[in-house]
């Protein structure tokens, strides 16, 4: 079978379940494993690198406004690929390519493609698009193993942290404006032991101010904007750090959320183990090949006023 994949998260978990080798092309934003790097990409965005996160989000807001594709699909190359199955999401128009773009695209294409969308909001259902994408390629199987093992590694986590203090946790999905964490981020809280604030379970991210965060007394808070890795988010963070010392947090991390948090794939199971480990370092070891930084005692120095007196 050969495979587009149209999302970094879905690419990921083609490569978990063991059908690397019939994907022959992916997005310009998968880069896990480290095998994808050499296949073509099949999507540019619309939004121009190097700009600050309000200018992104103000950005995103113009071009969605307008009714405009934030990622442009190359028609052409797909159609000389000829897959069989194209793997794609409609949960988010801010990650991919328009789901309604690719089912137009794809019924014109000689290959006659199969297409799926992976639209999981909460932990659970990441996982069973596990199965729903190992069925789509004829083997089932390999879904039902994946998905038992990353739900042991989950179970064992809950085992670990069962009975400790639970820290109030907020997480910070952007920086400018503020985004809570949504979808299976605050799920992710809870599993690791924490008790998730501001984010919905299950539904989208929302856009918020930092005023509004100071009230909800965080112990804990967590810088993942998404998409980014773990150097990006703790310098964002760091260069806003007013508006995290306003949040009297005891505690601030950033994390690659790019890896574990804003994709919804196998990874997200690493982040549980992460944040498990943030909370209760005494109870959950550190995954390893994680990105993460401590930015408490960094943001305190920061956020400390400057005696100018000579």
């Amino acid at each position: 079978m050969r495979i587009a994949s149209l999302v970094p998260s879905a690419t990921e978990a083609l490569f978990r379940l063991g059908l690397g080798d019939q994907v022959v092309a992916v997005t310009h934003e998968c880069d896990h494993p480290e095998e994808v790097l050499g296949l073509p990409h099949l999507t540019r965005s619309a939004i121009p690198p190097g700009l600050e996160p309000g200018e992104i989000d103000a950005r995103v807001r113009e071009v969605t406004g307008r009714g405009d594709p934030l990622y442009e699909l190359d028609e052409q190359a797909l159609a000389q690929l000829a897959p069989d199955l194209i793997v794609t999401q409609a949960l988010c128009a801010v990650c991919a390519v328009s789901y309604e773009d690719v089912r137009a695209v794809a019924e014109s294409l000689g290959s006659r493609p199969a297409v799926i969308s992976l639209d999981p909001k909460t932990l659970g259902e990441v996982l069973d698009d596990l199965v729903e994408l190992a069925e789509a390629t004829g083997d089932c199987d390999r879904g039902e193993r994946l998905r038992a093992a990353l739900q042991a590694r989950l179970d064992r986590v809950r085992e670990a942290v069962a009975g400790a203090p639970r820290p109030r946790v907020l997480t910070l999905e952007w920086l400018d404006p503020p985004y809570t964490g949504g979808h299976w981020v605050p799920e992710m809280v809870e599993i690791a032991g924490g008790t998730s604030v501001a984010g919905e379970p299950g539904h989208d991210s929302r856009s918020t101010t930092w005023e509004a965060l100071a009230g909800v007394q965080a112990d804990v808070a967590v810088a993942m904007p998404c998409g980014l890795y773990v150097d990006e988010a703790a310098d964002q963070a760091l260069r806003r750090s007013e508006a995290l010392d306003s949040l009297a947090a005891e505690r601030v991390y950033a994390v690659d959320a790019a890896a574990s948090f804003s994709r919804p794939g196998p990874r997200l199971v690493d982040g549980v183990e992460l944040l498990a480990h943030l909370l209760h370092p005494e109870r959950a070891l550190a995954p390893t090949g994680m990105g993460w930084r401590d930015l408490t005692e960094e943001l305190v120095v920061r956020a400390a006023p400057v005696d100018i007196r000579g």
